[in-house]
């Protein structure tokens, strides 16, 4: 399985221009009001009289449906089981090629981008960040921030579409955060910590999850 040879700058690009689109800005514009607002609750229903001769623990003689059908009902309807988690590689598996980890993508599906970007963090958490030089990774293995959003997707987390979708939710939070450029000079910047780094990956995926993405 070929590995795509895109770079962070690349990918940095390649996010911002998503970001710039007028269908993106379609979607993050009032993505905090995606959830429907609370409202009274529902007044309680009226409970119907029992049947004359019929008890009124009698519950059954309230149903339309068999109680089996309503059983298959709900279960059909349930949502399919998460696909088990993967751990990451061990630090070895940080610093060894990205080719040696294809295999990983066997069979996997695509994945939200607040999904991928909490695949991003862990990377950052687990194998470390770095600022510079700017490149996938450095020497022990640490990623940059656009370096981490890279190695999911070669891990086998989220396709190519999913890895811009989710730099440009970063670059969407970084405007919110009064930051112009790109999230490689962020990332880049003095006094910039890994801290940083993870809290800007945290409010990425929040906010991309409150868009439902």
């Amino acid at each position: 399985m070929a590995i795509p040879v895109l770079t962070p700058d690349q990918l940095d690009t390649q996010a911002s221009q998503l970001h710039d689109t007028q269908a993106w800005q379609s979607i993050v514009s009032g993505w905090e009001f995606t959830a429907p607002e609370p409202g009274p609750p529902p007044a309680p229903a009226s409970t119907p009289a029992p049947a004359p001769g019929r008890q009124p623990s009698d519950w059954r003689s309230l149903l339309s449906v068999p109680v089996d059908q309503l059983v298959d009902d709900a279960l059909r309807t349930l949502p399919a089981a998460p696909p088990p988690e993967r751990p990451l590689p061990g630090r070895l598996g940080a610093v060894l090629p990205d080719r040696v980890h294809a295999w990983r993508r066997v069979g996997q599906g695509d994945l939200r981008p607040s999904v991928h970007l909490g695949y991003a963090r862990q990377i950052l958490a687990e194998w470390g960040w770095q600022n510079t030089p700017y490149r996938l990774r450095n020497a022990r293995g640490a990623r940059c921030v656009c370096g981490a959003l890279l190695t999911a997707h070669r891990l086998g987390y989220g396709s190519p579409t999913t890895v811009n979708r989710a730099g440009a939710w970063l670059i969407t939070e970084l405007r919110s955060q009064g930051w112009p450029g790109l999230i490689g000079p962020w990332n880049r910047a003095p006094g910039r910590t890994a801290a940083d780094a993870l809290a800007l990956v945290d409010a990425a995926a929040r906010r991309a999850a409150a868009a439902g993405h």
